[in-house]
């Protein structure tokens, strides 16, 4: 299933996007999300890809301008950004070697290290765009802007960093909407919440290693949670995160339409996560069981 970000979290909005000419401007693209459903004073987890918005007066710059105009001063836009690590590698080796071959990597800093290349451009314009307030996490960074930004990302939990008191569920909680401008179906960060909230036994968990920048100097940390990189259980075939989008768009409960030239989906996160989670609750217990016995 690839990367924790690449993949299941950010999948759909992986491409690097140089703005060639001016096309929908700011005010178009308002005017598409509003048409989408969007409200004023709405708070929204963003995830989209440029290159299937199409070209954009200011380039990414005006994707977040648009965002921003849409939901206005009272409104609220998330999205996850990850982190930048070329130190990966270094959790695929034994657990006791990590932290001698994490001794020179450079240390993450949540408001220097550029967001996760995989999660796409603009996530990092995102994150460098003035206002816009990051979480301290290596592993699961948001960022976020508007009225509710820092009660979403401030004081996250360290381990489990999408499970009960993390961004996706305060995010959850102020009855967010998800907005998917043109992205992956298996792109639907919310449904790591899913995998915390489903009852499935045997669910698999990772230990990470990270370098960090800390008040004495960097240091190194472990840190725990559900696999978000693999999935919780094995699951033969298509990633079930894409598989629940998919039937949950069947049942017509999101609000569909074009931003830009991005197919786009908006979404009750509420009404998704009671779907998501019935369904792994449903779907997941078989693997679940079979890990267990074996």
């Amino acid at each position: 299933m690839g990367s924790e970000y690449g993949t299941r979290s950010c999948r759909g909005s992986c491409m690097w996007w140089r703005d060639p000419m001016p096309g929908s401007s700011v005010d178009s693209l308002v005017a598409d999300l509003y048409q989408l459903g969007l409200r004023t004073g709405d708070t929204v987890m963003v995830h989209a890809s440029l290159k299937a918005i199409g070209p954009v007066e200011g380039g990414a710059d005006g994707v977040v301008r648009a965002l921003d105009a849409a939901v206005g001063p009272g409104g609220t836009c998330l999205m996850v950004l990850g982190a930048e690590d070329p130190w990966a590698w270094v959790n695929d080796r034994p657990e006791t070697e990590r932290p001698a071959l994490l001794a020179d990597a450079e240390p993450f800093d949540a408001q220097t290290t550029p967001a996760q290349e995989d999660v796409g451009v603009l996530a990092e314009v995102f994150r460098k765009t003035p206002g816009t307030l990051v979480s301290n996490h290596p592993e699961g960074r948001f960022g976020a802007r508007g009225r509710l930004a820092a009660s979403l990302v401030t004081n996250v939990p360290w381990d489990d960093y999408f499970g009960p008191g993390s961004p996706l569920d305060r995010f959850t909680a102020a009855q967010g909407r998800v907005l998917r401008l043109g992205a992956d179906l298996d792109t639907v960060t919310l449904l790591h919440f899913a995998e915390y909230l489903a009852e499935v036994p045997n669910k698999r968990r990772v230990r990470r290693y990270r370098r960090i920048a800390a008040t004495h100097g960097p240091a190194i940390r472990s840190v725990d949670c559900l696999d978000d990189n693999q999935g919780i259980v094995d699951w033969p075939g298509e990633d079930y995160f894409a598989v629940i989008l998919r039937e949950f768009l069947a049942t017509g409960r999101a609000s569909r339409g074009r931003v830009g030239g991005a197919q786009s989906e908006l979404i009750e996160a509420g009404e998704l996560l009671t779907v998501a989670v019935r369904w792994m609750e449903t779907h997941l217990m078989a693997s679940s069981h079979d890990a267990g016995s074996s």
